[in-house]
Order: C-alpha cells, then sequence, then structure tokens
C-alpha cells in the first residue's frame, strides 16, 4: 500500500444495472463496483458514487476529499444538475484528475470541458476492437503491449468531435473498418483529463486486464502534482516601478 494513497472516487450513472437484465448479469453490483475493485488492488483509497445518491454523490465535501474523479454515464446526461457540473469543473481546474469512461464523452463535464459537442460515430455489431498503443512510452501505456484485444465491443468512429488531444495515447481499430481516438490526455487549469473509449454496458470490458490497466495507469497519471498555484485578477509588481520622467 501507498504511504499517501491517490484518493479516487468511482461516479457511475448506475440506471442500466436497474433497467437492463443483460447488464444486472454482466454487473451485478454494478459497473462502479467492476470498475473500483483493481484500483483498490492497485493500492488506492477508493469510494464509489451513483447519480442517485444526494447531489449525485458529489458535495462539496467527498470533492474535497477527491484526488481523480472516474465518470461513467450514458442514459442520464441530462439528469445531471449544472450546479453539480460547475462544481466539478471547479476541483478539475483547481487540480483533481478526471478520467472519463466510454460513453461519458457525451457527459455534461466533459462536453464543458472541451467546448465541443464531443460527438461521435457509433454501431452495436459485437465486434472486435484492437487497441494500438501510439505512445509507448506515455505513463498511461505503462504494462501493455503494442497493442490489445477486446472480443466484442460497441464501435466509436471518426470523425470524434473533440479538441486536438495534448496527448494521444492509444487508437482503436474496428472489425468492421473504423477507426477512433480512444486514449486522449488533456490539461484543463490545474488538472489533467484522461478520456479512455472502452466499456460498453452489456460487454465484460470491465473484467479485461488490459482495461483495467489502463484505467490504473490513467488515474496515477491524472492524480495532482506539485504545479504551483494559480493566480489571477489584479496583481501587484515584483520590482518597483520608476516614474517616467517627462
Amino acid at each position: 500500500m501507498m504511504s499517501n494513497p491517490i484518493r479516487v472516487l468511482v461516479w457511475n450513472e448506475g440506471r442500466h444495472e436497474k433497467k437492463n437484465p443483460k447488464v444486472q448479469a454482466m454487473y451485478p453490483n454494478g459497473l462502479h463496483d467492476a470498475i473500483a475493485k483493481p484500483l483498490r488492488e492497485a493500492g488506492f483509497s477508493v469510494k464509489t458514487a451513483t447519480i442517485d445518491d444526494p447531489e449525485h454523490g458529489l458535495t462539496e465535501a467527498a470533492l474535497a476529499e477527491t484526488d481523480v474523479l472516474t465518470w461513467w454515464g450514458h442514459i442520464a446526461h441530462k439528469e445531471v444538475s449544472d450546479e453539480i457540473v460547475e462544481r466539478v469543473q471547479k476541483r478539475v481546474l483547481d487540480g483533481m484528475g478526471l478520467v472519463v469512461l466510454h460513453s461519458g464523452h457525451h457527459s455534461k463535464i466533459f462536453r464543458k470541458l472541451m467546448g465541443t459537442t464531443c460527438d461521435l460515430k457509433w454501431r452495436e455489431a459485437d465486434e472486435r476492437e484492437r487497441i494500438w498503443v501510439v505512445a509507448p512510452h506515455h505513463p498511461i501505456a505503462e504494462g501493455l503491449g503494442e497493442y490489445f484485444e477486446i472480443p466484442r465491443e460497441e464501435m466509436y468512429g471518426e470523425f470524434f468531435d473533440i479538441p486536438q488531444p495534448d496527448e494521444l495515447v492509444l487508437v482503436s481499430w474496428f472489425q468492421g473498418g473504423e477507426i477512433f481516438r480512444s486514449g486522449c490526455c488533456y490539461q484543463r487549469g490545474r488538472g489533467k483529463i484522461f478520456y479512455f473509449r472502452p466499456g460498453h454496458e452489456t460487454y465484460p470490458t470491465y473484467y479485461q486486464r488490459e482495461v483495467l490497466q489502463v484505467i490504473v495507469n490513467g488515474v496515477n497519471w491524472a492524480a495532482p502534482g506539485n504545479s504551483p498555484k494559480l493566480i489571477f485578477g489584479n496583481h501587484k509588481p515584483l520590482e518597483v516601478i520608476m516614474p517616467h520622467e517627462g
């Protein structure tokens, strides 16, 4: 265990598990439980929350005690309170890491931080996904080979309407022929953001070793560092300003 473990809050919408028997069977304790398990095994301090918790589980106190927030959502993006979104954005800008998973690309918080529609192509056809590591020296690629495959997944295809990533770590190819930027890194204010594509709710994606390794690596990468606090507004001069003659 780490002496000062990274504090992770695993946020999951939690609606599919209540409505869809296939998802209930695949993730009987919720997607958040499957995502939290490897993070705990990696030595992180992990809590979970869902959209139906008070304040969506994203209270001021909960966020103040979070180093990295992971986010999975799909059918209830519009139900997330704008006030809570503002609260999460403020924490990211102040240094909290954010790992956005799969259909979280359309979450209010990701779209707010990206400033674009974050739209894409998609298809559910039980097809193979091959994820290529295009930045092998990046910390998020640690422990991976040149590529790994997911036997069955939902397809996401380009064009993906996001800003150009600061760093692109992973690119997906799908059996139907599409490609997709599937591992994207950003900096917003003092906070780091990692978007990771796989994770459709009816597939066992969150039990696959490589997928879980990427999430663990993403949390490690997104954790706050020791960057200086950002200072804005009117500011006194550091040096004496001599008056101009004449």
